[in-house]
């Protein structure tokens, strides 16, 4: 949630903890500084591989013309080894792993992190890989809404028994900002268009060369 600017949290046991502990990133409000560390962050870039998000750490420090040569670029999440985390000027760059659990946690941990170190008008994009129907290989595409196994925009969690559903559409503003802006780049296409995420990458995405499969090329 975000108010004049400021992340909010809608949990309101964390006012009651002497101390938030971000486990997966290796962060605390004791122990860390996180205002001074992160309250600059303006725009968070998260993908699949560490390898990759430390390449984009790179590259947003060549673009941004900051001193040096990018090698004082340390991963703020050495502590453990299930994220990376760099820090680029007003850009985070962040792995989430594979699978829905996977970017959970992160993001879980990625929202409290911005509202403890009081960061306003932040911007988060994911970066990614993906399968296209449709469409010419190489496309951009720059999703407005993400939908589910049933083509379905929303998102089913089951919590405590119960089945909270979450819907999934994402900012058109920022959508139709980033396609304007990709008009000064004339090497691939881009578009808008939906992203679908499932459970599974091989049956879940109908793949027919994993372990297990239940179907045909005709279903």
């Amino acid at each position: 949630m975000v108010d004049n600017g400021f992340v909010h949290i809608k949990n309101p046991h964390l006012d009651m903890l002497s101390e938030d502990i971000l486990y997966h990133f290796d962060l605390g409000t004791k122990t860390h500084d996180l205002p001074s560390m992160f309250g600059d962050v303006k725009f968070v870039c998260v993908g699949g591989s560490p390898n990759r998000m430390r390449s984009f750490a790179l590259f947003i420090h060549n673009e941004l013309g900051l001193d040096g040569d990018g090698n004082n670029i340390v991963d703020i999440c050495a502590g453990t080894d299930r994220y990376s985390m760099y820090k680029v000027g007003p850009v985070l760059s962040i792995s989430h792993g594979m699978g829905i659990p996977s970017i959970s946690i992160m993001l879980h941990e990625l929202i409290k992190l911005l509202h403890h170190a009081k960061c306003r008008d932040v911007t988060l994009i994911r970066i990614g890989t993906s399968g296209g129907i449709g469409i010419e290989p190489g496309t951009v595409v720059i999703t407005d809404i993400a939908v589910d196994a049933f083509f379905r925009p929303q998102f089913e969690q089951t919590i405590l028994d119960k089945v909270v559903v979450r819907n999934t559409q994402l900012h058109q503003e920022l959508a139709k900002d980033l396609l304007e802006c990709s008009r000064e780049i004339s090497s691939f296409p881009t578009i808008i268009g939906h992203t679908m995420c499932t459970y599974d990458f091989y049956e879940g995405q109908g793949r027919l060369d994993g372990a297990l499969c239940s179907f045909s090329k005709m279903l």
